[in-house]
């Protein structure tokens, strides 16, 4: 049997609605950017839609500027893997900022992989 090809294309990006994380549906896409003004509630990332890559394991990391947990310890960058349930895939990397502000303002690096392949890397600038 012939392998099933796999494609993908980052489909949006920039700032995007409050994302309720148990919720199915993506967060609504507000602004095509790659600087957003840090605020309340602002979701930021990508979406990428996969196609053809059924039971295969999406990998992923947001990396951030050094900001403190609350033991004083600098975060590391955040790491995951999503599973991919169905062959017409949408997928979205992102985050939200929360007080203290300060120290989330600069550069958050998100990358996407499957099968160690970078699928989708981008870098976004938030400032106050």
């Amino acid at each position: 049997m012939a392998k099933r090809k796999i494609s993908w294309e980052l489909y949006s990006y920039g700032e995007y609605s409050r994302w309720e994380r148990t919720s199915k549906k993506l967060p609504k896409l507000l602004k095509i950017t790659n600087r957003i003004q840090i605020q309340p509630d602002i979701e930021f990332g990508y979406v990428i839609r996969i196609k053809g890559a059924k039971g295969k394991v999406v990998e992923f990391r947001i990396e951030h500027p050094p900001f403190k947990d609350i033991n004083g310890k600098v975060e590391p960058a955040f790491k995951g893997q999503y599973f991919v349930n169905s062959n017409d895939y949408e997928f979205f990397l992102g985050d939200t900022v929360w007080e203290p502000y300060d120290d989330k303002a600069g550069e958050w690096v998100l990358t996407t992989w499957l099968d160690g392949k970078v699928l989708a890397e981008k870098t976004i600038t938030l400032y106050l």
